[in-house]
């Protein structure tokens, strides 16, 4: 842990830094599940999946740059290198022959329900420690991954 004026316990930001950083390995993870969704999608919605998917890989982004910066806010040092994220991430492989655009979606709409557990779980996590600001921010996290699974998830159902 890198020295901070941050007032929160030390051993706390510890343990937010060990809660976030698998966080932040899954939000690497669902940008690539995303992106390889967005550049082999075939089919009668390529179009609207393509643009979807892409939104998808850009929310999970920010979703990497908000974890990132707060891991360093605390003190810790986040590790964003795809290695990492790829030892961390508790996200299945992503099927990369994978052609049919809504099998796409279907597959999209898991890891993304995946990520979204995984943040809700971490909001109960940070806010035992007593930190509500990264509580605060995977709130955030959760509730734009639950409405970009209900709008990916939306295409497979009939």
């Amino acid at each position: 842990m890198h020295v901070t004026k941050n007032s929160i316990p030390a051993s706390a930001r510890e343990t937010v830094v060990s809660i976030l950083a698998p966080r932040l390995a899954d939000a690497i993870d669902l940008a690539s599940h995303a992106k390889q969704a967005h550049w082999s999608s075939r089919g009668p919605q390529f179009i609207a999946l393509h643009e979807l998917f892409d939104k998808v890989a850009g929310a999970s982004d920010e979703f990497q740059d908000l974890m990132a910066e707060r891991i360093a806010q605390l003190g810790g040092q986040p590790e964003g290198t795809l290695k990492a994220a790829a030892g961390r991430s508790s996200l299945p492989e992503y099927p990369t022959k994978l052609a049919d655009a809504l099998g796409h979606a279907a597959q999209l709409a898991t890891s993304l329900s995946i990520f979204a557990a995984g943040t809700r779980q971490a909001i109960d996590d940070a806010s035992a420690t007593g930190d509500a600001v990264t509580a605060d921010m995977l709130t955030q996290v959760t509730r734009e991954a639950d409405k970009l699974t209900w709008f990916v998830e939306a295409h497979t159902q009939k």
